[in-house]
């Protein structure tokens, strides 16, 4: 598989529809919503244009009129960082915050803004960045933390992790961090994963998340206690202190998870390491496959079950492979909720948190049942999307929207909201990748395409968007190419023109 990307199985075989932290988008393609053409937009569509990128002339993005836009560390060349690291690619997800003047978080804006993203990196080698500082100095993905201009001119960059593996997405959080997750349970105590590359050459367990404060660089300490599985995002609510995992476990069905910490970190300032991982099932319905196909508008109220072992450790002995499968270790934590009746999902994926709400993509939900628990070669789950949505206060999981099909959205990925409320969703498939709006009435619209050509003069039209985050100011969308020569792009223009 190109860049040995376990997703790649799947683009172009299926699409889904992801929702986002609104009330308002339910029930998309029922009588009365805006009709969608066979291209996937609804009416009044935006135009979109080749626009040249303000870094050097060239056109790598389509985009409405009066939209502009600049690129930077574009890895189709070598970038060094301030701190003299060698930028790795695979941009993924990723936050952006308010930067202040000293740098530091609580003091008066600067009017820059400063990006935490991850690098989504697979398979053993040597860490990015200072390897004596590494979590895992044989282990190639990490964040780096970058200050901007409103306009992507970069002011200063530096590594903020590093020795970790396979950072995909996260979740921006109010006291001033990024949480970073490991989409992988890869470690020397566990045998290969879908690649076949060996584990033996890392020293450290991974499928952790990693706090990453916007103002230095990370502890280094994974919350193990917010378990050892396919992490994928997180959201948090401020209210109660709780923190909402999603898991896309590929080939097996995938849970919805929270993290109680110890303390609230709203009032400590960071992440605890003493809270208890559960994972939610559906009351008197033991391992509801809600992977399924779904009655429109279905309900369930809810309980959460406990993991007791959730940062599990195997025996190895170093230098040879590890005797416990790559699947085995994978589902570890996720069979310890099937046994007390935990509800299967089909791999999940973005997460926000609303207003007592917490909303959560299902990539491949709504089809027919599977037959089995997996490992399924395609991945767990035969329809083209779901939208969940669980109410905090009442314990109720309620289904937001089931795509009634592929012609809708191509395979979203990372998910955003403007500050209007519009959902801007990334698309990773393998024809031509957009930007797409989601309005709260469930109309989808173009916002950008991508028009990139490598330097050997190859379209790269199918490198997927990844990371999509607004500026707290909502001024600039920032946005990855997730491909092994990643690059980010800072987009600004009349956004309530279009909608967005």
């Amino acid at each position: 598989m190109a860049d040995v990307d376990r997703r790649a199985v799947l683009r172009g075989a299926a699409a889904a529809v992801v929702g986002g932290p609104f009330l308002g988008f339910v029930n998309r393609g029922v009588a009365g919503a805006d009709p969608i053409d066979v291209a996937g937009r609804g009416q009044g569509a935006r135009e979109l244009r080749a626009i040249p990128d303000e870094r050097d002339g060239i056109v790598r993005l389509h985009l409405p009129e009066g939209f502009r836009y600049r690129s930077f560390h574009d890895t189709e060349t070598p970038v060094v960082l301030d701190d003299g690291t060698a930028l790795p690619g695979r941009h993924d997800g990723m936050g952006a915050f308010t930067a202040c003047h000293g740098g530091r978080r609580g003091g008066r804006p600067n009017g820059n803004y400063l990006l935490v993203r991850n690098h989504e990196v697979n398979g053993p080698g040597t860490a990015f960045g200072d390897p004596s500082q590494a979590y895992d100095p044989m282990a190639q993905g990490g964040t780096t933390t970058v200050e901007v201009t409103r306009y992507g001119r970069v002011v200063r960059s530096y590594t903020s992790l590093n020795g970790t593996q396979m950072n995909c997405s996260g979740g921006e959080m109010p006291w001033g961090s990024w949480l970073t997750c490991e989409e992988t349970v890869n470690g020397p105590d566990v045998g290969a994963d879908f690649t076949g590359a060996p584990n033996t050459a890392l020293t450290q367990r991974h499928g952790f998340v990693f706090e990453v404060p916007i103002d230095g660089a990370s502890d280094r300490e994974p919350i193990t206690r917010a378990g050892r599985f396919a992490h994928e995002s997180v959201a948090f609510d401020p209210r109660d202190g709780i923190l909402y995992l999603t898991e896309d476990n590929f080939g097996f069905p995938s849970g919805f998870y929270r993290y109680k910490p110890r303390r609230n970190p709203m009032r400590t300032g960071r992440l605890d390491n003493q809270g208890r991982l559960q994972m939610l099932a559906v009351r008197g319905r033991p391992n509801l496959d809600l992977a399924a196909a779904q009655p429109r508008g279905a309900s369930y109220r809810v309980q959460w079950v406990d993991i007791d072992d959730p940062d599990p450790s195997f025996p190895y002995t170093p230098g040879q492979p590890a005797p416990t499968a790559n699947d085995t270790a994978i589902t570890h934590v996720g069979r310890q909720g099937w046994a007390q009746g935990a509800a299967y999902f089909s791999r999940l994926e973005g997460s926000a948190y609303d207003d007592g709400v917490v909303y959560f993509c299902s990539t491949q939900g709504g089809g027919p049942a599977e037959t089995s628990i997996g490992p399924i070669l395609d991945g767990y789950g035969n329809g083209t999307g779901q939208v969940w949505a669980y109410h905090i206060k009442s314990s109720t999981l309620r289904l937001v929207y089931e795509s009634p099909g592929a012609d809708t959205l191509d395979f979203p990925d990372n998910v955003t909201t403007s500050p209007n409320g519009t959902l801007v969703v990334c698309e990773d498939n393998v024809n031509d990748n957009y930007l797409r709006g989601l309005t709260q009435g469930g109309r989808i619209f173009d916002i950008a395409l991508n028009r990139l050509v490598g330097s050997n003069g190859a379209p790269r039209f199918n490198d997927e968007f990844a990371g999509s985050c607004f500026s707290p100011d909502g001024h600039t969308l920032f946005v990855n190419i997730q491909a092994s020569r990643g690059l980010t792009f800072a987009i600004w223009g009349p956004w309530r023109r279009i909608g967005v």
